[in-house]
């Protein structure tokens, strides 16, 4: 479903790094808690050429961690005529989506409070 190597865009990235330094949360599970918010606002993705130009590529697994299946079936669920590349596309939306509300947290209680 997902390809095995995915990554952001520069800008989410660039967020999901100083949130983690602001708070120690590191970017992968950040990602996943900005996409299932993303996901549970009812946020839909629009199928456009989004430039994914993060210069973190990391394998999907490191990404998605335990909930790698849930992530893909949820995805497959939601854009069942996407491709793998889209569905990437989709994920990434959805984690810049996502990650707009949990961004601006300064510390690690402020953040766990906002979740």
């Amino acid at each position: 479903m997902l390809p095995n190597r995915m990554q952001l865009t520069r800008k989410t990235e660039d967020q999901l790094k100083r949130l983690k330094t602001m708070t120690g949360v590191t970017p992968n599970i950040s990602a996943r808690l900005a996409f299932y918010r993303s996901i549970e606002s009812g946020f839909r993705y629009q199928i456009n050429e989004r430039k994914l130009d993060g210069s973190l590529v990391l394998e999907k697994s490191v990404w998605l961690g335990e909930l790698e299946g849930i992530t893909e079936l949820l995805l497959k669920f939601t854009y069942p005529e996407l491709n793998s590349k889209e569905m990437m596309n989709a994920w990434a939306a959805h984690v810049e989506d996502g990650i707009a509300s949990l961004r601006n947290h300064k510390s690690l209680l402020n953040f766990i409070d906002s979740i």
